[in-house]
């Protein structure tokens, strides 16, 4: 921003700025999970003096001992910085009235019926309400359609009397969050920002920068908002359209997997993707139904988002039916068959349940009669839709007395080959047990 530019924000942002740019600035963090965690960590550790704030007095007593509930944060930078009193949680929402910027990392899920479930944002705008003052940035990190930000925070922001843009500032900033990832991270993902106005965008750039290597200031919030469902509806409509080649090669009698690896040597024109028993994570499944969803309030159907939606959310049905049709070929029914499910997690190396595949497929399992048990070296039990299970102690012992051994999730911490060779049967939906070298004709893929 150069000096003129400076020059021309309102005095509110200007103070902002400059308290931003001091390390002076006190920022509260609404939501302590997958994203609110990383993000107050980053920011503290740039200096700001930072305050979570969750509903959840677990958290907030683990955060107070110095301790991390996330595998993305390790529990030494939390001691550290709490012990230097740049880091803070609690469950009083009071403590906002002293903050000047606010970020709210709150879940967006869908409902039952498929429309979005706001009523996250709006409890956490109403939280924010008895605390704004002049001079007050509130940055929305949530996934939403676009529009929600300018829709239904600015009128709240403006009920109390202050002028957006003026007197008080807000934008909208999408996470990036991939949980797991260690290449990048909350402080090196480039962070796109989209402000109500250009002073809000300034503002908001100013309370990220100090924690982020990279801002992308964008000129809208809706932009920014745009921006976010594209990421991940570019990503389910690749996964749907490998999931369906999936479907297409076996129907052809041709390894969906070779297929990939030859295409994969493309240097161009090309990107990989790889078939699976379904999407997971809060992302991926969800965000591009917030799109859809929206676009129907404006008499335009989203073919492609509902066709990927479709396809995606088949395949647990779809490697189900694949499990009873290779018990078949041996001579054993579903109904009464043991099978040993490995992996829950959502993807490999985490211990994030959100929207699982897994779930869906352990379910369905269990409705046809099948016993399940699971294993999953970072999920110690599991709890949905009126069924418990608790991971077994030991897994080699467990893969030898099941009837088929079916991989969901590919922790790179399992010991295929061992496995595989107490293993009677085997169905990998992930291709894990060829990618750890393990080729064994008791082994079917998707």
């Amino acid at each position: 921003m150069t000096k003129m530019e400076r020059a021309n924000l309102p005095p509110a942002a200007q103070e902002l700025l400059q308290r931003f740019e001091n390390r002076q600035a006190r920022v509260g963090i609404l939501g302590l999970g997958y994203v609110g965690l990383p993000l107050a960590v980053a920011l503290a550790k740039a200096g700001l003096q930072v305050t979570g704030i969750d509903l959840d007095p677990a958290k907030v007593d683990s955060l107070s001992r110095g301790e991390s509930y996330i595998e993305d944060v390790p529990s030494a930078d939390v001691a550290a910085l709490v012990r230097a009193g740049t880091l803070r949680a609690t469950t009083d929402f009071s403590a906002l009235a002293a903050m000047d910027g606010v970020s709210i990392c709150v879940p967006t899920p869908l409902r039952k019926t498929g429309d979005p479930d706001l009523s996250f944002i709006l409890s956490a705008m109403q939280a924010i309400k008895p605390s704004i003052h002049r001079g007050l940035v509130v940055i929305l990190e949530s996934t939403t359609y676009p529009g929600t930000t300018r829709e239904m925070l600015l009128p709240e922001m403006e009920s109390s009397g202050l002028k957006v843009g003026v007197d008080v500032f807000l934008a909208f900033s999408p996470e990036r969050v991939d949980p797991g990832r260690k290449d990048w991270t909350t402080e090196n993902t480039p962070k796109v920002i989209g402000g109500i106005t250009a002073a809000c965008t300034a503002v908001a750039q100013a309370m990220y920068g100090p924690a982020m290597k990279a801002i992308v200031p964008v000129t809208t919030a809706e932009v920014a908002e745009m921006t976010k469902l594209l990421e991940n509806t570019f990503r389910a409509v690749n996964i749907a359209l490998v999931n369906e080649m999936a479907l297409m090669c076996e129907r052809l009698d041709v390894d969906v997997w070779e297929v990939i690896r030859a295409a994969s040597t493309k240097p161009f024109g090309f990107m990989r993707f790889t078939p699976g028993p379904g999407l997971g994570g809060h992302c991926i499944p969800i965000d591009p139904l917030y799109l859809s969803w929206k676009l129907k309030s404006l008499k335009y159907n989203a073919r492609m988002i509902d066709l990927a939606s479709e396809i995606n959310t088949s395949m647990p049905r779809y490697v189900v039916q694949r499990i009873q049709d290779l018990l078949n070929q041996h001579g054993k029914p579903l109904k009464g068959a043991r099978l040993l499910v490995l992996g829950a997690a959502y993807k490999p190396d985490v211990s994030d349940l959100r929207e699982s595949p897994a779930l869906d497929v352990i379910g369905l399992l269990r409705e046809k009669g099948a016993a399940v048990e699971y294993f999953d070296p970072y999920v110690a039990s599991l709890e949905h839709e009126g069924w418990e299970l608790t991971s077994v102690p030991d897994l080699l012992s467990a893969a030898g007395a099941a009837d088929c051994v079916v991989v969901v999730t590919d922790h790179t911490a399992i010991d295929y080959a061992a496995v595989a060779q107490r293993a009677k049967l085997v169905f990998d939906s992930r291709n894990a047990l060829a990618a750890a070298g393990v080729h064994d004709p008791k082994v079917t893929t998707l």
